[in-house]
């Protein structure tokens, strides 16, 4: 069946080209923006959603995350360019990301290596990093919801809208959106959640990375939300026993039940990541995880992916169910997904499709089956309305007759038995805040963050604060300061490229100061010479490294070297680290011999120590062959010789009686510098 909005022009300005995913909130489209010229991902809300009472919250809130998500800049998250409403359809534009999510990855060959899924799971805490840094939670991270393109970049996909549709029924109804093979226990509880919620979905996904399946299954969501909130995380190393102690830890952590065990947030979650993948050898980090496909696990009636409601209530009822009499569920037909106060909200199952792997009719109410709430524990509303009446009418009973002696007992034994939080236990040590609390009667949790500001020991805060109203004999957490944290600086920068050099200590989590640069006859350009800070130390986490970088040899200016002598000129050069080679010697009746005649590269040019400059030496003039002026005249053998280019210089025996040349000291037929003088004796 065509897709309607297939070929239609969204807010005049998005050409819907085709249909790529639907989902349980929106369906996702690939359009050409018109006025930018740029294929866009088009997520279109399910028109339901907006509709009813609720329906009005739910846009504005949509609204409202949309331009929060549009804030966020990061390489490793799917970019948010617009959000609008056209006519009955509400929708957001993203970056488009060719490509396919981590759910196909891991799911095709060849198999993931340890430590691949750890430079997955980096990429993804790295990103959100910087949604928590902006104080927003994702509330709905899966592999689905973790896109990897065609050039191998990780982007994480999908804010706003589930946050949108989780804050509006939550607050409504009691229940809660979410992919249950994911979600957090304080989600499942309670429908609140911060950062944390997100850092227990990344370590659920890192126990699935590794294993080929999420560690809890079952047959419906409601067992696998019990196990969340219940059940200790499974090791790692039972289903892959090569797996090392180091990763049960680091799993163990991101995946703590208490919030107060898991890293604050993503940043924090990746420092810890990080640091066990340094630990761990190549051996280990090239062994090759299991495929899911090689994984047998119980069949759950929802997919993995699939985002599911949870009543509160529902958990809780079956915690504590009654007796069982309802009608075993049929997988073929419907699964219930949430169990409302008034109502059994059902989801119809279709057939698979290749858009979203699962397809689902829309909502349906049903009448609840026979023996449905003997079944799940849950009491019909009516009579809980009743039993509210009644708890209220005995409450008002009591204080009535009892006068102040009943007003007393509500505020000091019975439910308004309130006290207030001690001061002096904030920047304090902890162990003296630890008993403040204990003499006020009330119990003290206690978890570890580093500070940059309180030292170690101490208290950086508590919840409640001191001062504010508390349960008697209620709980107090501590945030404890582990001091400033370190970093170890990586070992063998010297010698390394600068930016390769840079790359590692980023990676290690330091930032990078602007390089100094000095100049190195024998280190080539671009290498690291020196470190701020020693290699291999342990420094605090706001340390700026500085390198110190070649820039090979000294830039220098040519001197002239022409006209003088070969060994002054080599003299010259060497004086500023410059070399020189005598590429040829010629004639030439201006140089005298041995002296430079011309130089490459010329004077005053530019070059660098180390340079080579070739000289052209000088054999002086240039040789003629003397002419042989014997028995000629004085007036005859001068006239030649000068003609031949020689001086002549005249010897005259007997006042040179005869006028006749009979001797000249250079013979005729020779060769001679032209310029020399050839001297004749005249008789």
């Amino acid at each position: 069946m065509t897709d309607p909005l297939v070929g239609t022009l969204i807010d005049d300005r998005y050409l819907v080209v085709s249909r790529i995913a639907r989902g349980g909130m929106a369906t996702v489209y690939i359009a050409h923006d018109q006025r930018l010229d740029r294929d866009v991902a088009l997520k279109v809300m399910h028109p339901h959603l907006a509709d009813g009472a609720l329906g009005a919250d739910f846009v504005a809130r949509f609204r409202r995350e949309a331009r929060a998500a549009a804030r966020l800049s990061h390489p490793g998250l799917v970019a948010v360019h617009d959000q609008g409403i056209a006519g009955e359809v509400s929708y957001l534009t993203m970056e488009y990301v060719p490509g396919s999510n981590l759910r196909t990855r891991m799911s095709s060959p060849p198999p993931l290596s340890v430590g691949e899924v750890l430079v997955v799971i980096e990429s993804i805490l790295d990103a959100l990093g910087a949604v928590h840094r902006e104080n927003l939670v994702h509330r709905d991270l899966k592999p689905e919801n973790v896109l990897l393109s065609q050039d191998g970049r990780i982007k994480v996909t999908d804010f706003g809208l589930a946050r949108a549709i989780t804050e509006v029924t939550a607050a409504s109804t009691g229940t809660m959106m979410g992919t249950v093979a994911y979600l957090s226990p304080e989600l499942i509880a309670t429908g609140q959640g911060d950062a944390r919620a997100d850092v227990y979905a990344a370590g659920i996904m890192l126990h699935e990375l590794l294993t080929g399946a999420p560690p809890f299954s079952g047959t419906t969501p409601i067992q696998i939300a019990l196990q969340h909130l219940h059940a200790d995380m499974p090791p790692v190393s039972g289903q892959v026993p090569a797996l090392p102690v180091e990763i049960d830890e680091l799993v163990a952590a991101l995946t703590a039940r208490d919030t107060s065990d898991r890293p604050g947030d993503a940043t924090a979650a990746l420092g810890e990541v990080r640091r066990v993948h340094a630990l761990l050898d190549e051996t280990t980090l090239s062994l090759t995880v299991p495929s899911p496909l090689d994984v047998i696990r119980p069949p759950l009636r929802s997919s993995i992916g699939e985002s599911t409601e949870l009543d509160r209530e529902s958990v809780t009822a079956a915690e504590h169910p009654a007796t069982t009499t309802g009608a075993a569920l049929d997988p073929d037909t419907t699964h219930t997904l949430a169990l409302r106060l008034h109502s059994t909200t059902s989801l119809q199952r279709g057939p698979i499709t290749p858009e979203t792997g699962t397809a689902l009719a829309p909502v349906r109410a049903t009448p609840p089956p026979a023996g449905l709430h003997a079944t799940v524990g849950i009491r019909p509303s009516t009579t809980r309305l009743r039993r509210r009446l009644v708890a209220t009418a005995i409450v008002l009973i009591v204080l009535a007759a009892g006068g102040t002696g009943g007003y007393l007992w509500y505020q000091n034994v019975g439910p308004g038995a309130y006290t207030t939080v001690p001061t002096g236990t904030v920047a304090t040590a902890s162990t003296v805040a630890t008993q403040k609390l204990s003499e006020a009667g009330l119990s003290v949790l206690t978890h570890e963050a580093y500070s940059d500001t309180v030292p170690t020991g101490e208290v950086i805060d508590a919840a409640p604060q001191p001062g504010e109203r508390i349960r008697e004999s209620g709980t107090v957490t501590l945030t404890v300061s582990k001091g400033v944290e370190h970093f170890t600086v990586p070992e063998k920068l010297i010698g390394q490229d600068k930016s390769d050099a840079g790359t590692l200590i980023e990676e290690a989590g330091f930032s990078l100061g602007k390089a100094t640069t000095e100049y190195y006859d024998d280190v080539a350009k671009g290498k690291v010479t020196a470190v701020s800070v020693p290699e291999g130390s342990s420094q605090p986490h706001d340390t700026v490294v500085t390198l110190t970088v070649s820039g090979g040899p000294a830039p220098v200016t040519v001197p002239d070297v022409t006209g003088v002598t070969e060994d002054e000129a080599k003299a010259s050069l060497e004086s500023v680290g410059l070399r020189m080679d005598r590429s040829e010697s010629r004639y030439d009746d201006t140089v005298p011999k041995g002296s430079v005649i011309s130089q490459s590269p010329k004077a005053r040019s530019k070059g660098h120590r180390k340079d080579t400059i070739e000289v052209v030496v000088s054999r002086g003039p240039t040789l003629v062959t003397v002419p042989s002026v014997v028995r000629m005249s004085e007036a005859d053998a001068t006239e030649t010789l000068k003609d031949a280019g020689f001086e002549v210089s005249v010897n005259r025996y007997l006042n040179g009686i005869l006028d006749t040349v009979r001797f000249q000291d250079v013979d005729g037929g020779t060769k001679a510098p032209r310029g020399s003088t050839v001297t004749i004796t005249v008789w």
